[in-house]
This record gives C-alpha cells, structure tokens and sequence, in this order.
C-alpha cells in the first residue's frame, strides 16, 4: 500500500474491503510522504519492520529484489490525486500491477502516458470504482447487455453530497482541503471526487460513452476556485440523451448516487443509499424488484452476492468485489491463464474519466458550450 497511514479514511477502507474474501494480504508498505510516520504506520499494522518503508520508491525497488515467492504482487496506491502519478508509473515499470483510487492521475497527460506504460508493460491496473462492485448495479448492468431494456433512450444520473456546504477546508479539516486544492486535486473539484463514479457507473451499466457534454459548473464555496457544483446535458455516442447532477453543497445530502435509464422496452433505477434493491419497469408488465440473492438474477449478480437474502451488502462489500475481480486476474496472469473480459475498471475507464473532467471545464469555460471528447 503506498499512502493510507494512521488516521487515513480512505486507506483503511482499502485495507478491509481488499480482506473480505480472504484473497489478498498486506504485506509491505509506504504508507505516508513523511519516513517516520510510514513505519509507524506499518507497525501498527503489525508488520514485519523490515518491510515498513519510508517512501513508495524504496519500497518498490526493494521489493523488486526480494525473491517472487515473497515480493509483493501489486500495489494500491490510496494517496491524494497529485501522488497517483508517480508511484503508479515506477511500480508499472519495475514490473508491479496497480490498484488505484481515482481519479488516476491529476492530469490528462499523466493519465495517457499511465496508459501507454500499462500497454507496453503487459501489467494489469485497476481504478476503484467502487460502486460497480454492488451486485444490484451488476444485475442492472446485465440487464441493459442482454437486451432486456431494449434501446436505450435517456440516463439520468446524479451524485449529491453535502459535506461542502460550509468552509470546512479553512478548519483544517485534511479531507476537503486538498480537495478544494487544485495543485492537489487537479482542474476538477466535485467533478473529479464525485462526477467521475458518476461517469463511470452510468457507462458500466448502459455500455454508452459520452460523446458529448455541456457543463455549468458552480463554486459556491467562500474562496474557492474549483467546482463544489455541476449540472451536465449529455449526448450519448447512441443518441441517447442524459442528464447529470453533481453536488458537495446540496445542504442535508450524504452520499446520494442514483441513476435512472430509460429503454424502448423497459426502465431501471437504482440508488447507492438503498443499494439492495434494483426497481424495474416494463411496458405490459407490473413494476419488478430484484434483490442480492433473488429470483431472475444473472450471473454477474449471483457471482458478488456473498450472503444470503435479506442480509444487506453494502460499501465495503462493494469495494470489496473490486479487488476480488482484480486478485482473480492475477492470480490469472501467475498461472498462465488468461481473462478476456475482466470485471473491474482498468486504465481505459481512468483514460475517460479524466477526458471527462477536461471536457466538462472546458464547456463550462466557454457559457456551458457542447464540446466533444479529445484524446
């Protein structure tokens, strides 16, 4: 693990969702910027002294000596978005597989060349797209490929929070203050946090990329400069057409994620705070709603739901199936088998989540203009 040390949100949740299925051990890590605080971190996570480091870079190059047997296989990378780059770019090169939160970088330029290295090393990468691993979204997303929605219309899609409403970066609260911090952060605010699983849940389940958007952003925080607020128009490569609504200011909201899609033949919603439950419509029969372990559900669904009917899942159970998918294809690639269609976001999503941010500042910039995706 590189970042995640003591008092880290982020980075115990990593920690406990990458053990659920007992697949995947900690075994070293560079868990602060600061020598001290990393081993001090490691030790209270009982680790071995010796495999407590003080930066990501000793740690990868002395890792990379240890035989195979004991090295570490991957890295997760749970670090602010400025520190995404650099040690995802030295692990890929030393031979390293990555798991990384998002977004994957804090450029677009970075994210590109972290594709090209992922292309050229052969290694597998993973951004923690966290809510594709529910088992409602992956009924939802099978539903959509298998045509029983038939063509699809209209998303709308939203993710409101409220957590920003007030200045609480100038109270030295550590997680909105980088966030607000564009050295940090990058050029997105809410966009980059939340807009991203926004894009990014609404392209798992439908299949449709974006083709293009018109953004009107707000930053409704006292000094800020980046957004904490945004409604988007979007034209999907289809034609469909959708809608998104993003917020860290919508006063009384906590983590409230939803998406509505719309087809010929049938209707889905879906809502990350009431996430067990997948509501259906058709167009001559009643409304339908499946659950984690029901009747009618397919594979995808079935494979993810760890406990029986009635026992919700939830965040951690949804990371959880992230790293899971991720460990199945190295454990994969150690046997010389190989996966066609792995099931976790890769480089390609972290390519199109940045190319989103961009496009969205972009529009905004010029009076919420169309604008199309560059690459």
């Amino acid at each position: 693990m590189i970042g995640g040390g003591t008092g880290s949100f982020i980075g115990d949740v990593h920690r406990k969702a990458a053990a659920i299925d007992g697949m995947i051990d900690l075994v070293c890590g560079a868990f602060s910027s600061n020598a001290e605080k990393s081993k001090a971190s490691g030790a209270a996570l009982f680790l071995p002294e010796d495999r407590c480091y003080g930066s990501f870079e000793e740690m990868i190059l002395k890792e990379i000596e240890l035989p195979e047997s004991i090295r570490m296989d991957f890295v997760s990378i749970v670090t602010p978005n400025h520190m995404h780059f650099a040690p995802a770019k030295l692990a890929l090169e030393h031979g390293f597989h990555v798991v990384c939160d998002k977004p994957m970088t804090l450029t677009l330029e970075q994210t590109l060349e972290i594709e090209s290295i992922v292309e050229k090393s052969g290694k597998i990468f993973a951004l923690t797209h966290n809510y594709t691993g529910y088992p409602m979204v992956k009924q939802a997303r099978a539903m959509v490929e298998n045509g029983d929605l038939g063509h699809i219309r209209k998303i709308q899609v939203q993710y409101l929070q409220g957590w920003l409403s007030t200045a609480v970066e100038q109270t030295g609260q550590k997680q909105a203050s980088w966030r607000v911090d564009p050295t940090k952060s990058g050029i997105g605010g809410a966009l980059g946090d939340i807009g991203t699983h926004a894009e990014n849940l609404m392209g798992y389940i439908t299949g449709l990329k974006i083709k293009e958007l018109a953004a009107d952003l707000g930053r409704f925080g006292e000094g800020r400069v980046l957004d904490d607020d945004g409604n988007l128009l979007l034209r999907m490569e289809n034609g469909a057409k959708g809608t998104m609504s993003i917020s860290q200011i919508a006063l009384g909201e906590e983590n409230n994620l939803a998406i509505k899609v719309y087809g010929d033949k049938g209707s889905l919603e879906w809502e990350q705070e009431n996430p067990n439950r997948l509501i259906t419509h058709w167009l001559e029969e009643p409304v339908k709603v499946y659950t984690p372990n029901g009747n009618d559900l397919y594979d995808a669904a079935l494979n993810v739901s760890r406990i029986p009917a009635g026992h919700p899942e939830g965040y951690l159970e949804a990371f959880a199936t992230i790293y899971k998918n991720f460990a199945t294809h190295v454990m994969a690639i150690l046997s010389g088998e190989t996966i066609e269609r792995p099931d976790y976001p890769t480089v390609k999503d972290g390519v199109r989540g940045m190319q989103f941010i961009y496009a969205a500042v972009e529009s905004d910039k010029n009076n919420a203009a169309w604008t199309t995706f560059k690459k």
